[in-house]
């Protein structure tokens, strides 16, 4: 399984949205290092491991962009993204819960 740990692999302060609004942006881990891991995964057929633990919290848009932005921007299913994705947090669980309703929202939306 191969893993990141955003905390030691990006950064233990996320950003906002969008590369345009500062550093460690949602877009920019989804583009370096998110979207690299679910394509090795898939190509692997094993999971990619997320970590958030360690972070210094996670703002929405942060969270949003990386994980919906996976359906909206590179097409690649919900179905699909809940199948290579291992997402862990010992010290906030309930956001393992959200990014997946950031995931499923998506694609509800990519459905119509």
């Amino acid at each position: 399984m191969t893993s990141i740990r955003i905390c030691d692999d990006y950064t233990d302060t996320p950003g906002a949205r969008f590369r345009r609004d500062g550093e460690y942006s949602g877009e920019d881990f989804r583009e370096s290092l998110l979207l690299p891991g679910i394509r090795a995964a898939q190509q692997t057929g094993e999971k990619l491991s997320v970590d958030f633990d360690g972070g210094y919290g996670y703002p929405t848009s942060f969270l949003e962009e990386a994980f919906g932005g996976l359906v909206r921007e590179h097409g690649i299913s919900a179905a699909e993204l809940k199948r290579v994705l291992s997402l862990t947090s010992d010290d906030e669980p309930s956001l393992v819960r959200e990014v997946l309703g950031y995931i499923e929202a998506a694609g509800r939306k990519q459905e119509t």
